[in-house]
């Protein structure tokens, strides 16, 4: 197996340079020859790994990772993943056994993806209602657990949040007060609770997450907005009622491939005829694929990020108009080196609430996918439909005219 994993590596490593201690204590530094690119290392402490990193890598990695089996080598974890997906991110790094795996995770995705009401609530349950203090220590003030919006790069991870809830806004055109509004994934409720205050909307955000749900009720009667906004404990597919405007941030990941369908057709029929819905969810820029294995298991199991081409078909198929895309590239990457180093920075005290193993689980998850955001394929889709073309302005200038008139009402109070 030493010989197998190390014909891999040969392959796969042309830009920058990994360094591998093997368990006998032999190093061998892996390089394309080419002089730009990070570096980092490995030590592989027994055969099992190089086994397992042979025939599964996927999952392997980060299993390894969590049980000490494999450790990075004079450098952080975030290191080693970013010189591995900088180099996974070119076809050449698909040797046999990856090629296999992908295929077969392209071909069991349906499987994987049956997401009916009862195993999405169970699905969201095993990543939303953990320990709350866990988030709050490395989110921002408002939990916002999703893509921050950089205009400048130059903003905090708070700046970063309040401006994505403008963005969003100012696609939703929330011009007048009062508009009826559909948060579907609500998270701890910081969008809901700003289109009620900042823009005075009336918001019924939906959840699956009990600790969220809780928490989103509480925050809305400490501010004095629960008779402005309402939060239940709910599958989107439950809901019948109309409204204005719908906003779903960060949930789609988690409907799966098989309810594209049943999604959109709730999407129609809850938007009234007038309405325009703000779609913001992962996605991919390549074709469609599968979801890591190691992903699927220890953090989104159900979850799937789309291809532009199955979302804008699932669209196309409900009957409504996408009047707006828009793809974020490497904002995700930043929020998550915000949420990454905070993590880091809080790590004493997130080993009081959660052990060992779940710590590194959780490091190798914020530092992977930051990776992925910046060398591989992994974008965010904002989507704008509507049921009718005619719902939205001709030109996109009202949506940075709205953003600018917030900023200056948010300066000014």
């Amino acid at each position: 197996m030493h010989k197998a994993l190390d014909a891999i590596l040969r392959r796969l490593i042309l830009q920058g340079r990994l360094d591998v201690r093997w368990p006998d204590g032999r190093l061998h530094t892996y390089s394309g020859g080419e002089s730009s690119g990070p570096a980092a290392g490995i030590v592989l402490h027994n055969t099992r790994a190089i086994r397992r990193l042979v025939f599964n890598p996927g999952l392997a990695l980060g299993e390894l990772y969590m049980d000490g089996d494999a450790e990075p080598l004079e450098c952080s974890i975030y290191e080693l993943l970013e010189v591995l997906m900088l180099n996974l991110g070119r076809d050449h790094g698909l040797h046999p056994g990856a090629r296999f795996n992908l295929g077969l995770a392209r071909i069991k995705r349906r499987i994987d993806q049956y997401n009916p009401a009862v195993s999405s609530r169970r699905n969201v349950a095993h990543h939303y209602d953990l320990n709350g203090r866990l988030y709050s220590l490395f989110l921002d003030r408002d939990r916002q657990y999703s893509c921050a919006y950089f205009p400048t790069g130059q903003e905090s991870l708070e700046e970063a949040q309040a401006a994505k809830k403008r963005h969003i806004a100012a696609k939703l055109m929330l011009d007048r007060p009062g508009l009826n509004v559909l948060d579907i994934g609500c998270g701890w409720g910081g969008l809901a609770l700003t289109l009620a205050r900042d823009y005075g909307a009336r918001v019924l955000g939906i959840t699956l997450s009990q600790e969220q749900l809780v928490e989103a009720q509480a925050r809305a009667a400490a501010e004095g907005l629960s008779d402005r906004v309402r939060f239940e404990l709910r599958d989107y597919r439950s809901v019948n009622e109309q409204f204005d405007r719908i906003v779903s941030v960060g949930m789609f990941e988690h409907v799966g491939v098989n309810h594209y369908a049943e999604y959109f057709s709730t999407v129609r029929r809850c938007l009234k005829p007038e309405g325009v819905m703000l779609l913001h969810s992962i996605g991919r820029s390549g074709p469609p694929g599968g979801t890591n294995p190691w992903i699927r298991k220890y953090i989104f199991p159900g979850g799937y990020s789309p291809a532009l081409s199955e979302l804008m078909a699932a669209i196309e198929r409900s009957g409504l108009c996408t009047t707006d895309v828009e793809v974020l590239r490497l904002h995700y990457a930043e929020t998550l080196r915000h949420w990454r180093r905070r993590f880091a920075a809080n790590r004493d005290a997130i080993t009081t609430i959660y052990d060992e193993r779940f710590c590194r689980m959780f490091e190798f998850y914020l530092a992977g996918s930051e990776a992925s955001f910046r060398y591989d394929h992994n974008v965010v889709f904002q989507v704008q439909i509507a049921p009718d073309q005619r719902n939205v302005p001709l030109v996109r200038d009202y949506i940075t005219d709205a953003e600018r008139a917030a900023s200056r009402q948010r300066q000014s109070a």
